[in-house]
């Protein structure tokens, strides 16, 4: 493990009157945390090159704070078809308020990168309605939008590593360095954001904390609904929030916190050799002001529960994990392999070897066994997990208290030996009901039913894309319609991948 005192010695953050202009905002919208990674990734670059950078999702940055800023970068995933991530509809909607004056940005200084994919018709739409709303708001532009495409070969680093370059270009020529300064090398570790403290306290395992919009609701059901030799398990779950402050409509989605498996979590404690301080009970305590706890973190945790419940550790890494990871391993081999992975000409290798086969975090520290994390850079390194969004299957009036779905296990081969499995619904499959209690929220659909019953509504969803159609139908029987005319077209099927059969 590296010493905390080396770690400390080998960045040194100058705060003279030097670099007292270098003040860099970055604000991201991420719906799966890729532009989190992105928006954390120029942060540390940022860091490197002496600017006192901070990083926020959009929706909790002070939104008007942002007349005062000079230097902002915008990070915007795409969701859905087109639509903005969850935590930056806030801060878009705010944007397009009518009354603000066309020249309340013109002191900004800003660039744009867009992720998404461009085999959707509304390619990087957010980053692209983004880009021309700061122009119409008087902010300057300093480098054309960068668009980010899941199609690449090498996946959105193909458009991003291109795009960092010249932005860095770009700012470094606007905002030289004094003489004195230079910038930071990668060999460089820089600090945690976060220090770990173990403490004299019981961790309190029935106390259960949720974000704002979220409630724990009872699995009642979780039923597989196509035959056990078909080759995709496909399960009707209903979720009991009666009592819950809870609506929805049909066409809205519920959005699930999963967790990992304990006996996984138990293995992987074992291979990191944290067995022996596992269940003790710590707080963590950032390193920067502008550094955010996550707020439905339940401290105290322990390291088996942080692992648990909130650290996606059998997620595939993202190349930010082994820019760190190669600072942590001490077999000459690891060493140099990891080097190259994080240099420009080991993009296609590193590809070949993470990305493309979906290999997972603790696979990797299999792989490069030689690697001692110290325990304030696991924040650094593992990502959060992520919610997962499951179209509702069911009409809340038809069901009152009740959420249905219905779930696709995600279960699939590549070149490894072992099978991809996806982390919430490999935990949805094993839950037993009656004895588990679910975290959810609801978001608010893209679709909806037309005001008027008489209106005729055509409706295509192909495999578990049929869930939202059940809760149109539910709604509209419920609703007292009497000619309700279904027409089903089966390009293929059998007997056994029947998902629903209601009459």
């Amino acid at each position: 493990m590296l010493a905390k005192e080396s770690v400390e010695k080998s960045f040194t953050h100058n705060t003279s009157s030097d670099i007292s202009n270098r003040h860099l905002l970055i604000l991201y919208g991420s719906q799966t945390g890729c532009a989190q990674d992105i928006a954390e990734r120029i942060y540390r670059q940022a860091r490197r090159r002496h600017f006192k950078a901070r990083v926020y999702p959009m929706d909790d940055y002070e939104r008007a704070n942002l007349i005062n800023e000079r230097l902002v970068i915008f990070i915007c995933s795409t969701t859905g078809q087109g639509d903005e991530p969850s935590n930056m509809r806030k801060f878009w909607k705010y944007l397009l308020r009518k009354n603000l004056p066309n020249d309340i940005l013109n002191q900004m200084k800003f660039a744009v990168f867009g992720l998404g994919d461009s085999s959707y018709v509304r390619y990087n739409w957010p980053a692209k309605k983004l880009l021309k709303r700061l122009l119409q708001l008087g902010a300057q532009n300093i480098l054309p939008r960068g668009d980010g495409d899941d199609q690449h070969y090498l996946g959105i680093d193909g458009a991003l590593d291109p795009w960092l370059k010249n932005l860095w270009e770009i700012i470094m020529e606007q905002y030289p360095l004094t003489p004195n300064l230079e910038v930071l090398s990668d060999d460089i570790l820089l600090p945690a954001r976060f220090r770990v403290e173990f403490i004299d306290q019981k961790f309190d395992e029935n106390k259960k904390k949720t974000n704002d919009d979220e409630v724990y609701a009872r699995l009642v059901k979780n039923e597989r609904v196509t035959a056990h030799d078909h080759f995709q398990d496909v399960r009707h779950i209903e979720l009991d929030i009666d009592g819950a402050e809870l609506k929805y409509a049909p066409g809205d989605v519920a959005v699930i916190r999963p967790k990992n498996l304990s006996e996984e979590v138990n293995e992987f404690i074992k291979m990191m050799n944290l067995s022996d301080i596992a269940d003790d009970a710590f707080i963590l305590i950032p390193n920067d002001e502008d550094h955010k706890i996550p707020p439905h973190w339940n401290f105290p945790l322990t390291l088996r529960k942080l692992f648990e419940d909130y650290l996606d550790i059998f997620s595939t890494p993202r190349r930010s994990f082994f820019e760190f990871l190669k600072f942590f391993v001490t077999n000459e081999d690891h060493i140099e392999k990891l080097k190259e992975f994080c240099s420009a000409e080991g993009q296609d290798d590193l590809y070949a070897y993470n990305q493309r086969v979906r290999r997972t975090i603790d696979e990797v520290l299999q792989d490069f066994s030689s690697a001692n994390i110290p325990l304030e850079y696991i924040f650094d390194m593992f990502p959060e997990i992520q919610p997962r969004q499951f179209s509702i299957s069911s009409s809340l009036k038809a069901h009152p208290g009740q959420i249905h779905l219905t779930v696709a296990i995600v279960k699939y081969k590549t070149k490894l030996q072992k099978p991809r499995e996806g982390v919430c619904t490999k935990w949805l499959s094993g839950l037993v009901p009656d004895e588990c209690f679910i975290p959810i929220s609801i978001s608010r659909g893209t679709m909806g039913l037309p005001a008027s019953t008489s209106t005729p509504i055509i409706l295509i969803g192909p495999g578990t894309g049929v869930s939202v159609m059940r809760a149109f139908l539910e709604e509209r029987i419920y609703e007292g319609a009497t000619e309700i005319r279904i027409e089903i077209t089966i390009i293929k099927t059998s007997g056994n991948n029947i998902l629903m059969r209601d009459n």
